[in-house]
């Protein structure tokens, strides 16, 4: 990958306030190298050899490039990640007055790591729907990036024993943001006042953090950002599809919303989103005869992405021993054998010959015995495609903090792996 890697992934992140936007932005560098958007409800359209197209509903977005070969000869090699990250999402009635202010009603979205969220400048972005032609609904995204809302912490000498006890929130009480004092617009009013007088119906919104994404270190060897879990894996694995060469599987990425909560949902890993593109490039592949799926899934190979959990120095002893995976240093194979990750032993033996063929280290991570594991969308997708699948992630401190840290240098690193995946091998 050029050396505008970490750059790059930056900017990606920069313009990913939402998992609309994530999708908005990876379409648009779709569209820029050539491929053709499609309607999940129109026709289907012939597949050919060497095809680039992509298709995308609500928060998640499939694409692909069809192989030389039919999938039923070469099978599919797929790079599965997910667009959404833990934060702080609007109320459908947010407004609230107390002592003097405006607030917002907000609902947690995901693991939130909340007390991050204190004291920071946040602006709002997803997806409104307004009154558009006709009268019908029309979905528009919306950002705001200007510093309009605020949670406050609450001075040490109001609270003493914060340092030795702990800060401890009440999502319901404690996390309603500050917006203005009590006269000023509601939330619709303001909403509207900033889409230029558009009539709101509904909204996908969420609170976000306004500091920029950076490289930081003495030796630049870090990354702070927003949303690294798990925008950069939709980053990497976008990249790896515009620059991998052609092959005889076709080539797929994957990107769903609804991740951080579950996955249950139209849009998210659960659903037949992804079976059914898969099924249709299939079965549309040109000259193609039926029954191929069923010869397609055994020549197949799935990659779950996924941040890993790097060891953090001031608390090791939350690892593993023998696995404590170190930032810069490589993709992060995850195993546990209840399957909360979807690896076995066939598939490390792929991803490590993968990495050793690039040069590239890897390194292994299992949750602390007496620790609960998270889970990904890798058992989820092995599950409901019946295809052999892998959990990878890059290694990340903060996870599910307002702001994040990973290694300047392991987007390279997986992106030469993953690249080198869908190149068939």
């Amino acid at each position: 990958m050029p050396d505008t890697a970490t750059a790059d992934l930056l900017n990606y992140i920069e313009a990913s306030p939402s998992p609309f936007h994530c999708v908005e932005e990876t379409a648009r560098q779709l569209l820029a190298a050539g491929f053709i958007e499609v309607d999940e409800g129109a026709a289907p359209i012939e597949v050919t050899p060497g095809q680039k197209a992509f298709l995308r509903r609500s928060g998640s977005l499939l694409a692909y490039r069809a192989g030389t070969a039919a999938p039923a000869a070469a099978g599919f090699r797929i790079l599965g990640a997910h667009t959404d990250s833990p934060n702080l999402r609007i109320k459908p009635r947010p407004d609230l007055k107390k002592s003097g202010y405006r607030q917002w009603g907000v609902e947690i979205y995901g693991g939130v790591l909340l007390a991050t969220w204190m004291d920071r400048d946040l602006g709002i972005s997803g997806r409104v729907y307004v009154r558009g032609a006709g009268g019908k609904p029309e979905a528009r995204l919306f950002r705001c990036d200007k510093p309009i809302a605020r949670i406050s912490n609450v001075a040490i000498h109001l609270n003493r024993d914060v340092n030795s006890k702990g800060m401890v929130l009440d999502k319901q009480k404690h996390l309603p943001p500050m917006v203005g004092l009590e006269d000023v617009a509601t939330f619709s009013e303001w909403l509207s006042s900033e889409m230029d007088g558009a009539e709101i119906i509904s909204w996908d919104l969420g609170l976000m953090g306004l500091q920029r994404s950076t490289v930081g270190g003495i030796d630049e060897s870090f990354i702070f950002a927003p949303r690294l879990d798990n925008q950069a894996s939709c980053f990497v694995s976008l990249a790896a599809l515009l620059q991998a060469g052609g092959a005889e599987c076709t080539q797929v990425i994957a990107l769903f919303d609804h991740e951080e909560v579950g996955s249950r949902s139209h849009s998210g890993a659960m659903s037949a989103f992804l079976k059914d593109a898969l099924a249709r490039i299939e079965r549309n592949y040109q000259g193609e005869a039926p029954g191929g799926m069923e010869r397609a899934i055994p020549n197949s190979r799935l990659i779950s992405l996924d941040m890993a959990h790097a060891v953090h120095p001031n608390y090791s002893d939350k690892h593993e021993p023998n696995h404590a995976p170190v930032l810069n240093g490589g993709p992060v194979i995850k195993e546990h054998v209840e399957q909360r990750y979807a690896t076995d032993g066939e598939t490390t033996a792929w991803f490590r010959d993968l990495c050793a063929s690039q040069d590239v280290p890897f390194q292994d991570f299992v949750i602390k015995t007496n620790l609960a594991c998270g889970s990904t969308i890798g058992p989820i997708s092995a599950g409901e495609l019946g295809i052999r699948t892998i959990d990878v992630g890059n290694p990340m401190l903060s996870m599910h903090s307002i702001r994040e840290q990973g290694g300047a240098k392991d987007t390279a690193y997986l992106f030469k792996v993953l690249k080198h995946a869908l190149e068939g091998n």
